[in-house]
């Protein structure tokens, strides 16, 4: 089979996928899987062959993403339900004083999303915007755009959120070096999404408190302790990169046989990191501050719902991704690709831009956009700090332009009493100034590294 025809097969295969989640409002698992069916039978497979390579390609993907996702999720609600986020909020905004309080919320929102899916973060966070914007009588804008600024950078740059783990893995990434980029671009990121272009929006938008969602937030309700949360929070991170770090420098200084290094790759593996650090959660914000077992019991079962789609649907994209390595389309494209004098990461952000504006879920972009990206890798030689940048630009592409066809447009202009117009002049814009300033500052990291 030529090549032309390969590669009009795979554009029929992408042309399908969006064309059953938009018109024909397929669940994105289902629409995956028959796609990656699809170019698979026209690419000429065997049907058995590609049988196999959903069983290969749901399997290999699923063995790790399913654990730290459903490990991951349980954190996250634990960290919900004891008001960990609401401590860190309020502690924040009290150590910066209010003058500060845009600056506050963005490094609340950058910490909270570690663990928390966007949606429930801000939604928690909420009380906190209403009674800020009712004291100085400023526009919602001025300090909600900061928080979501940081609730979103982080759902996309920083593990263990679903995004950036599941294209970790259909990329090969370390999650260490994922983790430090992360950090290192998202922060700046951040600011200019957050405080920044809040300030200007806010000036130009007036949004009061909605009278019909307004809520009475506490501030003497018994939070869990400000230092408690963060250290909790930090736990699996130290580890995962210690993990990472120490890898580094058993290989440069040839220690890899060393007990202690074997201790250290062994606790700061996600599985174990993000075990410890949910077990601490479950003690210290749960059972000591008066929830029952049964209670515990209830918030594991209830966060394991979400975090199941998002497992499905990682392990769709996995199968389309290895049906695109078993049917050579992978390898035409990648060969295709090597010739251009496009990076690896521009690319990767190009391809999850697209699909994003196209239909909508940031969650969807990253993994469909990794899927098609990860069997061109292999041609690159890519070192993994190199790999952590692609996921990276991979969120940050999937991240632009959120509008009438994204539920976080939606939620965000009903919870801050927006017009469509107005919020596509505030959110939208914000979610494309992350993506783009994201966008630049991986292409700069990846000219040294």
């Amino acid at each position: 089979m030529s090549d032309y025809i390969l590669l009009g097969i795979l554009a029929s295969g992408i042309i399908l996928l969006l064309f059953m989640v938009l018109k024909l409002k397929m669940q994105a698992f289902i629409a995956l899987l028959i796609a990656a069916v699809f170019l698979g039978l026209a690419s000429g497979m065997p049907p058995s062959a590609v049988i196999d390579s959903i069983t290969e390609g749901m399997g290999s993907t699923l063995g790790f993403v399913a654990t730290v996702v459903g490990i991951g999720a349980i954190f996250g609600q634990i960290l919900e339900s004891s008001g960990g986020a609401e401590s860190l909020a309020r502690s924040l905004t009290r150590y910066f004083g209010r003058n500060n309080a845009p600056l506050a919320l963005s490094l609340t929102g950058f910490i909270v999303a570690i663990p928390v899916f966007l949606d429930v973060g801000f939604i928690i966070l909420v009380p906190v915007i209403y009674a800020l914007a009712r004291d100085t009588r400023k526009s919602l804008l001025y300090y909600a755009i900061p928080l979501l600024a940081g609730l979103a950078v982080t759902h996309a740059f920083i593990p263990p959120t679903p995004g950036p783990i599941a294209v970790a893995e259909l990329v090969g990434a370390d999650l260490g070096w994922v983790i430090l980029f992360g950090f290192l671009i998202g922060l700046p990121v951040t600011l200019l999404a957050g405080p920044l272009f809040g300030q200007y929006i806010a000036g130009r938008i007036y949004a009061p408190v909605p009278d019909n969602l307004e809520q009475a937030a506490d501030p003497d309700a018994s939070l869990p302790p400000f230092r408690q949360v963060v250290g909790i929070i930090a736990i699996p991170l130290i580890l995962i990169l210690a993990n990472t770090l120490t890898d580094a420098l058993a290989v440069a200084y040839h220690f890899e046989d060393a007990a202690w290094v074997e201790i250290v790759r062994f606790a700061g593996h996600p599985f174990i990191a993000l075990l410890v650090a949910t077990l601490l959660a479950v003690y210290f914000m749960g059972l000591r501050r008066g929830f029952t077992r049964d209670t515990i019991l209830r918030l594991s079962t209830k966060a394991l719902a979400p975090a199941g789609l998002i497992i499905l649907v990682t392990g769709a994209g996995g199968v389309f991704k290895q049906v695109l390595v078993d049917s050579g389309a992978g390898v035409m494209i990648a060969e295709k690709m090597s010739g251009m004098a496009l990076p690896p990461v521009l690319l990767a952000w190009l391809l999850a831009a697209i699909i994003r504006v196209t239909q909508g879920s940031a969650t969807v972009a990253m993994i469909t956009s990794a899927g098609l990206i990860a069997p061109m890798l292999e041609l690159f030689a890519l070192s993994e700090p190199h790999k952590a940048l692609v996921v990276i630009s991979i969120a940050s592409g999937a991240t632009i332009l959120s509008h009438v066809n994204d539920s976080g447009f939606w939620l965000v202009g009903k919870y801050l009493g927006l017009s469509e117009k107005q919020t596509l002049q505030s959110w939208t814009v914000m979610e494309t100034i992350i993506a783009v300033s994201g966008g630049a500052l991986v292409l700069l990291a990846s000219v040294f590294v």
